[in-house]
């Protein structure tokens, strides 16, 4: 098989699209999650400001997922040179693809779990102190999931590699 057919010119436009999905869904889902807890946040700083600070983890939670995703745009990006030097092949494109997908969608998913979860956990913060506890680890179960989407698509870059 010729090199050509291997390392297509049009290869790097998979790998850019990993890097666009990544960073599109990861921060969607981080935004969702912080919209969705603000509004949480904003509601119970009418009645009890002294809970706001305790209940901004849901809205630092969801800025971590869109720092996955940038770690994964920036892996990517490394990986892609202009074309004089390039030996850009095909399947690098779908790595980085797919490595783009995998920590977007986790990302988005983990964004509207935490941003449900916040919302609803910190209104009922107001209501019941001892639901803290499980109103954070309902919350990194959330987080997890784009954790999870983080390190398949780092095991996916490094395959894409050789």
């Amino acid at each position: 098989m010729a090199e050509a057919d291997l390392a297509p010119r049009f290869a790097p436009f998979f790998g850019m699209g990993g890097i666009a999905f990544a960073m599109i869904f990861g921060c969607y889902g981080a935004a969702y999650g912080t919209a969705k807890s603000g509004i949480g946040i904003a509601g119970i700083g009418a009645f009890r400001p002294d809970l706001i600070m305790k209940s901004l983890i849901p809205v630092v939670m969801s800025g971590i997922i869109a720092v996955y995703s940038l770690v994964i745009a920036v892996l990517i990006a490394g990986d892609i040179s202009p074309p004089p030097g390039q030996n850009y092949s095909l399947f690098n494109g779908f790595m980085h693809l797919a490595c783009g997908l995998s920590v977007g969608l986790t990302g988005l998913a983990a964004g509207y779990a935490i941003g449900v979860v916040g919302d609803t956990g910190v209104r009922a913060y107001m209501q019941q102190s001892r639901i803290f506890v499980g109103m954070i680890l309902i919350l990194i179960f959330g987080e997890v999931l784009g954790l999870y989407g983080l390190i398949v698509a780092l095991i996916l870059n490094t395959k894409s590699r050789g």
